[in-house]
Formats: C-alpha cells, structure tokens, sequence
C-alpha cells in the first residue's frame, strides 16, 4: 500500500457496521479540524428503494432551412418541380470572382447569403459543366 493510502487510511462507524475510508484532515487552533471522507458507503441493496426515473422532456428543434427547402422540392434557379439535387460551394467569396459577372445560380447564392442551392437535375448539370471543380489540393 502506498504511504499517501496508508497516511489517510481511516476506520469509521456507520449503522452498518465499521467501514474503512479516506479521510483527510487538517488540525485548526481553537476550531474542530476541517475533515473530508471519501469512502465508507455501505454498498448493500436497499430492498424497500424506488426507482423514479423520468421521462426526459422532449425538447423540438425546428427544422434546418436546407431541410424545409429540399421538402420544397422546387428548384431555385428555374422553378421546376421534383428530382432536386443540392449543390454546394466552399465559400461565397469564390462566386464573386472580380471582373466577371456571376451566372444565374451564382446570383441565387448570393442574393440568400447561402452556400447551397436546391437545384433540380437539367440545372445542376448545368453548373457543374459551365465551371470546372476546384482541385482539393489547391
């Protein structure tokens, strides 16, 4: 046994019986010592113990928009309804290239302030064959 584990190594009563635990304690002048206990619990099973366990309350978290606007089903850059795809962008500092005006779906994202577009199959093609993906080593 360690010294630290034998130094603090304490017997006390409980209405158990006598119980070995860890106590420390700090002897004051003209005061009671301060004591802490860790240990000592009688580990036996209560028969007569409830358990009242309760239902956590359920909290509802609103749907994300991209959620809502993909159950929309519409396309958000011709209008059209059903097979809608969801294309992504990095960042939307890379729509706004300088000296070059940015295309229809481009124009969509950036007036939402949002790096997705809810696009239906024609226009998504579309997008991705008007401008080449960016190398992910780049």
């Amino acid at each position: 046994m360690p010294k630290m584990a034998a130094k603090h190594k304490a017997r006390i009563d409980t209405p158990n019986g006598p119980r070995v635990c860890f106590e420390a304690r700090i002897e004051r002048k003209n005061r009671k010592p301060l004591v802490a206990r860790f240990g000592g619990i009688p580990l036996q099973r209560q028969r007569t113990a409830r358990i009242a366990d309760r239902e956590p309350a359920r909290v509802d978290y609103p749907q994300k928009e991209l959620i809502a606007r993909l159950l929309a089903d519409t396309c958000e850059i011709c209008g059209s309804k059903g097979n809608v795809q969801v294309h992504h962008v990095r960042a939307l500092a890379d729509l706004a290239h300088a000296g070059r005006q940015p295309s229809d779906w481009a124009r969509v994202m950036l007036h939402r302030r949002r790096k997705t577009v809810v696009a239906c199959d024609t226009c998504h093609d579309r997008i991705h064959s008007e401008r080449p993906a960016r190398p992910l080593t780049q």
